[in-house]
């Protein structure tokens, strides 16, 4: 009997704890049926050149796969009438821990450019889907220089590492998804004004800087839809990097509505017990921010955060986010 107990008490936990998604491992190591092949034997030498190729007058979904290798250029992706999905080779699809595709160059503001004319990937086009790629912007530390700049609504990058040092992810129009990607910097670098993200999964990389910031919302209104949610993430110093306890911030308010929530997240001890900080001194920013945390754990957790920042009784939840159809065009197999 005693025995049936705890046979019958152990179903039941099993039936009661949640069920955790997980992307499939698989490998992508050849072309998807009808994608258009970059590298290898494929007909492209550059991403570029295949992006040029697509049509613009297609309402038939299109898809893109890139062969192992290093591509130094600037992609730009204009807005199309077609779903578009790139793929990049790799033998493990659920993380970026098997990329073999990087896209990387080196332009930054100090090239007289824009934000947008800095990124490695400019991406204007709706119903986007990223898998696998390494998205690096090499300029390092000095100058605004990004490695993604999301400019529409339904992007979604999976399994893609994102390096840069200043302004890294520019999360700028629309509603979009970053799931089981790493995202590097040291200043600003999860940016953008007017932007409804979700970050699931993600590892936060922190490079050696005196002080840091990970996110500057851009939110400046409060009929601005912005909000940027870091779900059951991690946030620690990226490999080989020593970074000092409390030199980082979770975000600082480029505009003063601000909105930004970090949740059920492991924050190692760079993150300063404060939390969160002003724009600048004289500048601050902060009487209408919406900075948060829920349930977050680690050293960085702990402290006392600042005045202006707030403490949650319940996560934020990804339809708050991104609206209730976002199954519809998110790869819910990469969420938490």
């Amino acid at each position: 009997m005693r025995s049936l107990l705890l046979f019958l008490s152990w179903v039941a936990t099993g039936l009661a704890a949640p069920a955790v998604k997980r992307a499939t491992s698989t490998s992508r190591t050849s072309a998807p049926s009808g994608c258009l092949v970059v590298g290898g034997s494929g007909t492209y030498n550059t991403v570029q050149s295949a992006v040029n190729a697509l049509s613009t007058s297609t309402t038939t979904a299109q898809c893109i796969f890139i062969n192992q290798g290093t591509y130094k250029e600037q992609v730009y992706i204009q807005a199309l009438k077609s779903a578009l999905t790139i793929y990049g080779y790799t033998t493990d699809t659920s993380s970026y821990s098997a990329n073999t595709v990087t896209i990387t160059q080196s332009l930054s503001q100090a090239n007289g450019l824009s934000n947008d004319g800095t990124a490695t990937l400019r991406a204007w086009t709706t119903n986007l889907k990223v898998y696998n790629i390494n998205l690096v912007n090499s300029y390092g530390k000095g100058s605004q220089a990004l490695a993604v700049s999301a400019n529409n609504d339904k992007q979604g990058y999976y399994g893609v590492q994102f390096k840069g040092y200043q302004d890294t992810v520019l999360a700028q129009t629309g509603a979009q998804v970053y799931a089981k990607c790493y995202i590097e910097g040291a200043t600003d670098f999860i940016f953008g004004q007017q932007a409804t993200a979700w970050f699931d999964g993600v590892d936060i990389a922190v490079l050696s800087a005196s002080l840091g910031y990970i996110t500057a919302n851009g939110r400046d209104s409060s009929s601005n839809p912005s909000y940027y949610v870091i779900n059951k993430s991690t946030v620690k110093a990226a490999s080989g990097n020593t970074v000092s306890s409390g030199a980082y911030y979770l975000g600082r308010p480029w505009r003063n509505y601000a909105r930004v929530v970090f949740q059920q997240t492991s924050l190692s001890s760079v993150i300063n017990s404060a939390g969160w900080h002003i724009w600048n001194t004289g500048d601050e920013r902060t009487d209408q921010v919406t900075f948060a945390e829920y349930a977050n754990t680690g050293t960085g957790a702990s402290g006392t955060r600042a005045s202006f920042a707030t403490k949650l009784s319940s996560a934020v939840s990804i339809s708050t986010v991104l609206g209730s159809g976002y199954a519809s065009w998110v790869d819910t197999s990469y969420l938490s």
